[in-house]
């Protein structure tokens, strides 16, 4: 698959993702979360193009750090989620200020690691970055429905770390 087309679909996932994740949303616990992130990494992986033939050292490393960055991405926006189950017993989600903050750092970290890699002269394919995107997202996705099966019978929201801010609640009719 064409760079152009990488960064596409990187770009459409990336906006979908985070348009959904500062809406209140029930979590499908029975869904395969694992999916999108696998189907990610395995076009990834099928690019000949995600390490620079000519610097094959350095551009195993920046691979790892992305992958970290991904994988650290994830943990925290995964954790800085709100999760609480309704009177009805449905699981719902939504992010917090500090999961948008969480986004800000990974992709700032993510710009570092492009710069880094220019600076060194190493050749760097959107793939690595489609990588890290289902690194970060395999990674939440599995927080969330680790937590989800934590979260007891219907109560008040579990407030993500760092994060006073109480939810409103669903109006029943």
């Amino acid at each position: 698959m064409p760079g152009l087309v990488n960064a596409l679909v990187i770009v459409v996932v990336v906006a979908l993702v985070i348009a959904r994740q500062f809406r209140a949303r029930a979590l499908d616990t029975d869904r395969r979360w694992w999916l999108l992130p696998l189907i990610l990494a395995v076009v990834a992986l099928r690019e000949p193009g995600i390490l620079d033939a000519h610097h094959r050292a350095e551009a195993a490393g920046l691979l790892v750090v992305e992958l970290l960055v991904g994988v650290a991405t994830g943990a925290g926006w995964g954790w800085t989620t709100r999760i609480w189950r309704a009177p009805d017993g449905v699981v719902w989600t939504k992010s917090s200020k500090a999961s948008g903050a969480v986004w800000v750092v990974g992709i700032a970290l993510r710009a570092g690691v492009f710069a880094l890699g220019s600076a060194l002269g190493v050749h760097q394919d959107s793939s690595a970055l489609m990588l890290g995107l289902a690194g970060t997202l395999l990674v939440r996705g599995g927080i969330l429905a680790w937590r989800a099966q934590s979260v007891g019978a219907p109560s008040a929201p579990v407030p993500a770390h760092g994060d006073a801010e109480p939810l409103a609640w669903k109006e029943r009719v």
